[in-house]
């Protein structure tokens, strides 16, 4: 801790953060991230990790309860009550791990074998914490909880309330097998939570990313099915034959061309709205010898804050009429199936101001967005609310005894960067949740 980090805040607030900032420690950091890794938290089924940090959090003091959602899927949310005089503020973290960690689920689609990193297990190296999801999205979960149990412990007064709060159903995925609901990711834990009422004036969201984003991409998925003729491979040249899965594999090269163009019409600010084709589905497997009549293509497409999932579909559709025009006889449907649009808090906004000085502080420098981001969040929902909000996390880590791909990066964490997002996260919430609402609600503190 350094003096500069405290810069900004007046005397009261400098000794206030400080004392919370003391209860911040290494060893209970890597006490909370082992225990949230493990206890299982796939997307559906995120009911016992909430009740584990609504118990963890009601230990130090602070009300806290589970949110059931149906019988597999909760939320959890504390509240630390100021005297209702300044600004409520909700630090929030997804809890769901974007992977199941069994094999009958993840492989082979997340490769030949779960590694060690992919199994929701807890192992140390170090400063270094690996397990499902031990980064994104627990590490971060666990920096929420530790900023509120270390304001709890230190007694500060609030003038508004602080709410810790974890939502199921935080990753972009929709039902899993067995599951009751479809409706299970998508920020749907998120929405439920403010459904019900727990609201706030400001919220802040731990996700990665050393920065302060004030803005990020929506999604629209589409299903593009291809049509073609049920035949028999013993009658390919006497019968018609149009292969649909190979006319789909056409749809599918024209796309990942497309996509290329559409992210570069697109970028603006920090995002740069990117496209997939995330699975193919078509045909028997256990039936080599027909071909089917469809192909059924599924399309992540990311949007920018200015484009409506409207104009996305209008945009989408017009690329794939576009191949229908330079491959004669292709037979192709586009269907919206999903749609979150993309959001922006104002850099005007009190939350956006107080992160990004707290940021500055820590780093000696003017704030640095980060930009050609593609990641959606939480945030959207929180956003689309109405409820002005900021996102903000730790890097992914570069350095470690073991290469660096995808799944690790979601699947290691530092405690030594949990710390700083910790202190970060506890000096944002001291400068909101100690003022009174007309300091706030001006033109530049109110604006979302």
């Amino acid at each position: 801790m350094s003096a500069r980090e405290l810069d900004d805040l007046d005397e009261q607030r400098r000794a206030w953060t400080t004392e919370a900032w003391r209860h911040v420690t290494a060893e209970r950091l890597r006490e909370l991230i082992v225990g949230l890794v493990g206890v299982p938290s796939p997307t559906g089924d995120e009911g016992p990790l909430a009740a584990h940090i609504a118990e963890a959090l009601a230990s130090v003091g602070l009300r806290a309860t589970t949110q059931p959602i149906d019988g597999r899927q909760a939320n959890a949310w504390a509240r630390l009550e100021g005297d209702g005089s300044g600004p409520d503020l909700m630090l929030y973290a997804p809890i769901d791990t974007l992977t199941v960690g069994e094999e009958s689920e993840d492989v082979p689609w997340i490769g030949p074998e779960l590694r060690e990193d992919m199994r929701p297990q807890a192992t140390v190296y170090d400063d270094l914490v690996t397990g499902l999801g031990a980064s994104n999205p627990k590490g971060h979960a666990a920096c929420v909880m530790m900023a509120a149990e270390a304001i709890s412990l230190a007694g500060i007064p609030l003038t508004g309330d602080l709410v810790a709060a974890f939502g199921a159903g935080g990753m972009p995925t929709n039902a899993r097998p067995g599951s009751g609901r479809a409706n299970i990711g998508q920020g749907v834990g998120c929405s439920f939570l403010l459904e019900q009422g727990v609201w706030t004036d400001y919220a802040l969201i731990a996700k990665p990313g050393w920065t302060v984003s004030w803005d990020e991409v929506g999604l629209v998925w589409f299903e593009v099915t291809v049509h073609g003729t049920h035949t028999y491979a013993g009658s390919r040249h006497r019968l018609p034959y149009e292969n649909a899965i190979a006319r789909a594999g056409d749809v599918v090269r024209h796309l990942e061309e497309w996509f290329v163009g559409y992210a570069e019409r697109h970028t603006d600010g920090t995002v740069a709205p990117q496209g997939i084709v995330s699975s193919v589905r078509g045909g028997w497997p256990r039936m080599a010898a027909v071909t089917p009549a469809a192909c059924t293509l599924r399309v992540d497409l990311r949007i920018g804050p200015d484009t409506t999932p409207m104009r996305a579909k209008r945009e989408f559709t017009a690329a794939v009429d576009e191949l229908k025009e330079k491959l004669p006889g292709l037979d192709a449907t586009v269907e919206m199936i999903l749609a979150i649009p993309g959001t922006r808090t104002s850099r005007d906004s009190w939350i956006f101001r107080s992160a990004a000085a707290g940021w500055e502080a820590f780093e000696g420098r003017p704030h640095e967005a980060i930009a050609g981001n593609s990641g959606a969040t939480d945030a959207n929902i929180l956003r689309g609310r109405g409820i002005p909000t900021v996102r903000v996390g730790m890097p992914k880590v570069a350095e470690a005894p073991f290469d660096i791909d995808f799944a690790r990066g979601m699947n290691t964490v530092s405690v030594a960067q949990m710390e700083k997002l910790t202190r970060h996260l506890i000096r944002t919430a001291v400068d909101t949740v100690t003022r009174s609402r007309q300091e706030l609600e001006g033109p530049e503190g109110a604006a979302a």
